[in-house]
């Protein structure tokens, strides 16, 4: 007697349970997705992480954060931070100037050059998730998207303690 329909029934169920986690799921996302960060980042000293940056700083055009916010913002210890601004900084991509209110703290400008590559990283960034997404319509992409930013909010809120 044969166990190979058992053997599959099995595997089955293993690949419905996989198909209903989250953990597995998420992982299995971000994991893509760090490899096609990493790989549009490359040229990029910090690879993602300044890409992160970089996109933070282009959404605060309007109120330039200062070190401190932006380490928050992007969830890095200030430390980290001050080296890959010095970073991006010698390579032209962002700009520090004092703050009026507080002379101690500096806000971070996105350059014409940061704003370059930054679009560059974006470009092969929406390749990468073009190919992830395959499968889904474009409504369930717009859906995917939305909310998973609720969700990244919900978990960047818990993360800071609010």
């Amino acid at each position: 007697m044969s166990s190979e329909p058992r053997d599959q029934e099995r595997d089955g169920a293993k690949c419905r349970a996989l198909d209903n986690d989250l953990v597995w799921a998420i992982r299995m996302i971000s994991a893509a997705l760090r490899r096609a960060a990493a790989d549009a980042a490359e040229t990029l000293p910090g690879g993602s992480r300044a890409y992160l940056v970089l996109m933070a700083l282009d959404e605060t055009e309007d109120k330039p954060p200062t070190q401190l916010e932006l380490a928050g913002q992007v969830g890095l210890d200030r430390t980290v931070m001050t080296y890959l601004l010095d970073d991006l900084e010698g390579l032209g991509l962002l700009s520090r100037r004092p703050n009026p209110q507080d002379r101690r703290s500096r806000h971070v400008i996105l350059t014409d050059d940061g704003r370059a590559q930054l679009q560059r990283v974006r470009t092969d960034l929406a390749a990468a998730e073009e190919r992830l997404l395959a499968e889904l319509s474009e409504e369930e992409r717009a859906r995917f998207r939305v909310l998973l930013a609720r969700v990244a909010l919900t978990a960047q809120r818990s993360t800071l303690g609010g």
